[in-house]
């Protein structure tokens, strides 16, 4: 295979499309082809915008120019979330790799068929949860996976936002935007926390969950969000609400019984707090503060996207656990039974 590999992009409207594209244009193994928008007016207006990124991208006409173009072995789906699924599927069946942001959709089915189809054609679908590289995430799973931590009985998850009620320049991400969407904001971020709930503790037995319109004018939206993951021997909840004041006081904790780990803030992440019952590994008894390596979204993940892509190395996640993660999710936003 080639030493650059030829990428584009399909959709904008994600809150993180911009961010990822970046990461990928400045990959040194990556050559990016250009940009399908497929509504003409966001196109039109983030042509006339002035932004830097933007500005330098080469917009495709049409879908075809890069789903029909051999040469573009990958392509990141950056729609909204209503439309970005069907992208996914458009990509994985013209035979490239997708490096799909979250969720995966609301229709559980779909994609289940999608990644189907990823694995008889070969190709990979890799979700962008931007956690999944974080050095404070990576230690707390090393923790859980190695029995450090003892026993882990609970694992506490608070990562709420700001939106507005709505938002003129990309209406999709106002709190108006995401009414439409069964769960509100757990289905809109709450994939990140599952992400790593589930890579800790696997398969969920029951989930229950919580949804309360607190504050919004558009009351349809659930701003105000819990769910709650049963396992046999351990408790996990995540909860989200829209109108957190910023900086938002984002938590990550897991308790276990010889050992908890806490995370706050996520980002910027520069100490995580370890308690032991013992010490051991060269931490102290009681309470230690450990200090992480500040990494920027995306470019850890993408990076081993590109070695998966080039064979060099195997995905981090598997496609099973692509789709335990939107299980999940959507047994939280009440798409799929509890």
């Amino acid at each position: 295979m080639a030493d650059t590999l030829k990428m584009a992009q399909i959709g904008t409207k994600h809150g993180h499309a911009k961010g990822v594209y970046e990461v990928m244009a400045a990959h040194p193994e990556v050559e990016m082809k250009g940009v399908f928008e497929p509504d003409p007016d966001r196109r039109r207006q983030l042509k006339d915008s002035g932004d830097e990124t933007w500005s330098a991208v080469h917009w495709f006409d049409d879908i075809s120019e890069i789903l029909d173009d051999p040469e573009i072995v990958a392509v990141s789906s950056e729609g909204a979330n209503r439309e970005a699924l069907a992208h996914t599927g458009q990509i994985v069946r013209a035979g490239k790799h997708a490096f799909y942001d979250k969720p995966a959709g609301d229709d559980y089915a779909r994609f289940h068929e999608v990644v189907e189809e990823a694995r008889r054609s070969g190709v990979l679908i890799q979700l962008g949860y931007m956690f999944r590289n974080h050095d404070g995430f990576e230690r707390i799973a090393n923790w859980t996976h190695s029995g450090f931590l003892g026993h882990v009985f609970q694992v506490r998850a608070h990562m709420s936002t700001w939106l507005p009620e709505s938002n003129e320049e990309n209406p999709v991400l106002g709190r108006a935007g995401l009414a439409h969407q069964r769960g509100g904001i757990l289905y809109d971020l709450g994939g990140h926390m599952l992400d790593q709930v589930v890579w800790l503790l696997g398969r969920p037995n029951r989930v229950t969950s919580f949804f309360q319109n607190a504050a919004s004018e558009t009351r349809d939206f659930m701003d105000n969000t819990l769910a709650v993951m049963e396992y046999p021997r351990a408790i996990a909840t995540v909860d989200i609400a829209a109108m957190e004041v910023q900086p938002m006081a984002r938590r990550f904790e897991v308790y276990g019984t010889e050992g908890t780990a806490i995370l706050e803030p996520m980002e910027p992440a520069s100490v995580l707090r370890l308690n032991l019952s013992e010490a051991k590994d060269g931490y102290s008894a009681g309470w230690n503060d450990v200090q992480l390596e500040p990494r920027a979204r995306y470019v850890a993940s993408f990076a081993s996207f590109v070695r998966n892509i080039k064979g060099e190395t195997q995905p981090e996640r598997t496609l099973d656990h692509e789709l335990l993660v939107q299980e999940t999710l959507m047994r939280a936003v009440g798409s799929l039974a509890g």
